[in-house]
């Protein structure tokens, strides 16, 4: 797919001349020029069909560019999988729109997976209605709240079954949160959505209501390869700066020598182990670790390499060093998280 490359070097020139605070209209408006809102949506509504080891290929190229756009994607294409298990009638609804790029897809689903899951009242509430049910409550991280036309989201009922609905943002009672002050990536416009009232239409239910919803209609749950493979990609876009700052630098030649070594056999690790018919949860878990440690270790090889210039606002290493934390808090279930502190402690100086 040489269009990924264009884009990638794209991306890569937009990131070094713009700070990571504003959304990034251009970078999105290529992707729509190529066809990227068209992957995953069905041929029927002029959609492109990507392989798995295809789409975690153009994640890893897409972040390896910038990791702001390439997240947003990775949220739109989200919502996309997630309407693809929908009724045809809500297909037909959105999937146009979104194939053109016309629209913008994300996702709300946190709340059903990783975050806020201690509390002991669910988050959002659904009381069922007449024609569909009536929601309430406050939908966590999502990105590109400021702009989204229709957000995958869910919600509880009082008997611990879940619905997984399409939320149309014009509908009344839905109220756009403001972004959150994030550590890195402000310019993905994460925030939240407060849901007062809100009546959805059955027309509108994409599953349920069943117990944990996301597993009954076959999504990918927190810690899959995508979210590796974005940490791979990072980890190659640190790497990409590394070499251009140590270029001529023959005391830095064996250490890149070694990190090239490393990225490329992780990357492979993880095409191959996401193509099993059924791959085992440990190794996704594994691999999620490796690749988060990687991003994570590059950043600051990035940040070291560069000295003090490095540790300035604005310069590449201090923004790739901030990027990678995210990759700490997104999508991180405890089993991955634990094995990361566990990996922490275990660090030793000498």
């Amino acid at each position: 797919m040489a269009a990924i490359a264009e884009l990638q070097n794209l991306w890569q020139s937009q990131r070094e001349q713009s700070s990571d605070e504003e959304w990034p209209h251009e970078a999105w408006q290529r992707l729509v020029e190529i066809g990227g809102c068209r992957w995953g949506i069905p041929s029927a509504y002029r959609g492109e069909a990507l392989t798995t080891a295809e789409f975690l290929d153009v994640a890893i190229e897409l972040t390896r560019g910038d990791l702001t756009p390439a997240f947003i994607w990775t949220q739109s294409l989200a919502a996309i999988q997630r309407l693809d298990k929908a009724p045809a009638a809500l297909q037909e609804k959105w999937f146009p729109r979104l194939a053109e790029g016309k629209a913008f897809a994300t996702v709300g689903i946190s709340h059903l997976t990783t975050s806020r899951q201690h509390w002991t009242k669910p988050t959002v509430v659904a009381v069922p209605q007449a024609n569909g049910y009536r929601m309430t409550g406050s939908v966590p991280w999502v990105t590109g709240v400021t702009y989204a036309d229709i957000v995958v989201t869910g919600a509880v009922l009082d008997d611990g079954r879940q619905l997984l609905i399409a939320l149309d943002m014009a509908l009344p009672g839905v109220i756009r949160g403001e972004r959150l002050p994030l550590l890195a990536l402000r310019g993905s416009m994460t925030g939240s959505i407060e849901l007062d009232d809100v009546m959805i239409s059955s027309d509108d239910i994409i599953a349920g209501p069943v117990d944990n919803v996301l597993k009954a209609i076959g999504s990918g749950g927190a810690g899959s390869f995508m979210t590796s493979a974005v940490a791979m990609g990072h980890a190659f876009g640190s790497f990409d700066e590394l070499e251009r700052i140590t270029a001529g630098r023959a005391e830095f030649d064996d250490l890149k020598a070694g990190w090239h070594t490393a990225l490329a056999d992780l990357r492979e690790e993880i095409l191959v182990a996401a193509q099993e018919p059924v791959p085992p949860p440990q190794s996704a878990e594994t691999l999620r670790v490796r690749a988060t440690t990687l991003a994570l270790q590059m950043s600051q090889s990035l940040l070291t390499a560069s000295k003090g210039a490095g540790f300035v606002h604005g310069h590449p290493a201090e923004r790739m060093v901030r990027e990678a934390m995210f990759f700490l808090v997104w999508s991180c279930p405890q089993a991955v998280a634990g094995k990361l502190l566990r990996g922490f402690g275990s660090s030793t100086c000498s």
